[in-house]
Formats: structure tokens, sequence, C-alpha cells
């Protein structure tokens, strides 16, 4: 019987699935063991109004009171190590019993070799947006190195903030991998229509530190003079719990849709689980907040015997100088892209097609088309591209006429 569940991290997945136990009715004891001292916040903010103006509402997932009133107790300030027959391992030799484990760990800043100092940044933690912003003056020399949605949303604050501001990228454009050449080059326009230089295609290739700031040389050999480098090249996911315990782990934590590991009664959710998925026939990991959510709350109902598994397309979002970018589904290995509305304008939604089906969306102040996509691509169903181009065709029409 399921007496105790004791959760690796405390973030957006923890948070998610210690609320979901208790609304389930699991009156058991649940802890979450996080290395941060702050109790469980989202990480979004920290690239946009809380870096910005250090706008704390809405950012706390957990508060204190609900804690107490729920019998949720946060172990801060350490960390989990190894999970044992039983029990999980902290860093300081302690044992928690623990009937089921929920890995949930994330992951850390990806950086580049060779480059590090007191004016190089990343952003993870709520302590390094606080750093960060300080170094977000009016007039401030910034240069970020990564155009996918972190970079591009720091752009985007640093710029609201006064900052002038470098993007370098090894890529072509902004978000290739995620959209394409033609839509990340709508992207990088949004960027430089908002005063923002763009360097792609030339990465960093060297840094050198002084006292007041750091001198970036470019693959092409172009230097730049700045009071700070941001690296935003993603995460690398925090899996050394997992491969202390046997756990099975190739880019992240292998899970299957429910959310089990390769160890019984061991789960993992967030950014370092690389789940089976069942409607795109691949894993993936997605360092998404709402995939954390969906699969800590299918982990959640899995530990208490509930038939269920993560099978909905993935979603995210990113605000740019007032702009709603929304992204959903899984574009990779897709053959057409087909566009309703308006890119140059900001105005649009393109359609991911592979064999003539729905497999993802993105668009730009269209939240309502990206809403309408997602069931279209969790039908999985081919659909006519002049439909979906048509600006007559009602999608949420279209996805029920699928249904029926």
């Amino acid at each position: 019987m399921l007496r105790t569940v004791v959760v690796a991290g405390a973030g957006q997945a923890a948070a998610v699935a210690a609320r979901t136990l208790r609304r389930r009715g699991f009156d058991g004891r649940i802890e979450l063991v996080g290395d941060e001292f702050d109790r469980p916040y989202q990480r979004p903010p920290l690239s946009k109004e809380y870096l910005e103006n250090t706008v704390e509402e809405g950012l706390w997932l957990l508060t204190e009171q609900w804690c107490e009133e729920q019998d949720v107790r946060l172990r801060l300030g350490t960390s989990a190590v190894a999970v044992e027959p039983g029990l999980v391992r902290l860093a300081d030799g302690t044992g928690l019993p623990a009937d089921a484990v929920l890995i949930a760990t994330g992951g850390s800043p990806r950086t580049l070799p060779g480059v590090a100092g007191e004016h190089v940044h990343t952003l993870r933690t709520r302590a390094d947006a606080d750093r960060l912003r300080e170094r977000l003056r009016p007039g401030a020399r910034i240069v970020i190195a990564g155009a996918g949605f972190l970079g591009s949303e720091l752009a985007a604050t640093a710029r609201a903030r006064g900052a002038d501001v470098v993007v370098l990228d090894p890529l072509e454009a902004p978000l290739l991998r995620v959209v394409g050449a033609e839509l990340g080059g709508v992207c990088a326009e949004l960027h430089r229509a908002n005063g923002v230089r763009l360097r792609l295609g030339d990465p960093v290739e060297s840094v050198a530190e002084g006292r007041d700031g750091i001198g970036v040389r470019t693959a092409s050999g172009e230097r730049l003079e700045a009071d700070a480098l941001v690296v935003a090249a993603g995460i690398v996911p925090a899996t050394e719990i997992a491969e202390r315990s046997g756990v099975a782990v190739d880019n992240g934590i292998l899970v299957d849709p429910s959310g089990r590991t390769s160890l019984a009664n061991v789960y993992a959710a967030g950014d370092v689980a690389n789940h089976e998925h069942p409607l795109f026939g691949e894993r993936i990991r997605a360092e998404h907040v709402e995939s954390a959510n969906r699969l800590a709350t299918v982990v959640a109902d899995t530990m208490l015997g509930r038939q269920a598994v993560f099978a909905d397309p993935h979603w995210c979002w990113s605000d740019q100088y007032g702009v709603n970018l929304q992204f959903a589904g899984h574009a990779a290995g897709c053959d057409e892209i087909v566009v309703r509305g308006t890119p140059a304008e900001l105005d649009f939604c393109a359609f991911f097609l592979r064999a003539g089906v729905p497999r993802a969306a993105f668009a730009a102040e269209r939240g309502t088309d990206v809403m309408a996509a997602k069931e279209l691509i969790a039908q999985a169903a081919p659909v006519d591209p002049a439909v979906l181009r048509d600006e007559d065709t009602d999608l949420f029409d279209l996805a029920m006429e699928g249904v029926s």
C-alpha cells in the first residue's frame, strides 16, 4: 500500500505531483527534497516579468500555509542522491522511507567550453535572475549566446530595461530547430524591429574577462565588448540520482507514457524525463512547463493505481516584445508547412504536416488557433491543407468534425 511518496526535486513537476496526490485523496506522507532554499516556484517568469520588474505575483507554486495544511514536507537546501530499496538517500546520508519515488530534478544550464567568469551569466534559478537583473541597466551592453525561446525572451526583457543587445547563435535563424528557416526568419525580424543586433551562424569562439566587462570573440572573428554575456544554450538534464540508482538514462531519464522508469516504483517527470509519446511514436524530452504539469499529473495518478498516460500534444508559449508566440505538437519529420494568416504582420498560425497529418503548429497572436490545432494534432488524421489555410474555416468546427 502506498503510504509515503518522496520527490527528488522541488520545482514545477514536484509541486504539481504533490497537489495532484492530495486532490486525489492520498493522505499519506509526501516529502519534497530540493537543493534550492526557495520553496517551489515557476521558472517561466524568471526571463520575463520577474527579471524585468521583480514581479513575484504568481511565481510561487506552493505556499507555506498550503504545505502545512496538506502535511507536505519541504526539505530545502539539500539534495537526494540515490534511490535504494524502500528509501531515498540524501546528501547528508539521511535515508527517507519511500514506497514510491518521483525524480523531478530538472537540469542545469548548459555552458560553453572554457567560458566562465564574473561577467558570464546563465538563467535557471531565482538567484540567477536576481544577479542578472543588476546587469540589465539602460545603456548596458549585453551579449546573449543562444536564440532559442530562452535567449529570445532574455533579449526582449533586456531591451525593455534599456540595454543594448546582441544575440549570437550557431544556427541561421532564431528557433530554427523548432519552426524552420522561414518562420525563424520572421522571429529574426521581430528582434531586429526592436533594436536587437543578430549575429546568426556566428557563435561564441572565446571570451576575455576584464575588470569592468567582457570581450566576446565570435567564430567569424568579430569582437564584441560587453558588460555581460548570457549563455542561453538549453539545459543538461540532472540524471545523477538516476545513474547512481541503476535507472535507465539516455538524454534524460527514460520513462514510459505513464512516467515509470526502469526501476519499480520509481518515476520521473519534468525537464529530466525522456518519455515515450504514444501520439508521436517516439521519445521526447520537452523542456516546457505544460509538459511538466501533464506528466507530473499522470505520475501521481499512476502511483495511485489509476490508468493514465501522457499522450497530449506538447504546448508552450513565449512573450517577446509584446507579441505572444505559441507552439504545439512535435514538428520533427514534417514535410509541409501550411500558413494561415500573415507572418510578416505577426498574425498567423502555421501548421506542420507529415503526409497530410497535422503534427505541430506555431502561431503569433493566435492562441485560439493553437488550441484548435492541438485538437487536430491529437486526432492524427489527414486534413486538406487548403482548408487549414482558409481564414473562413472554423478550426474548432473542423476538429469537431474529426471527432464525429
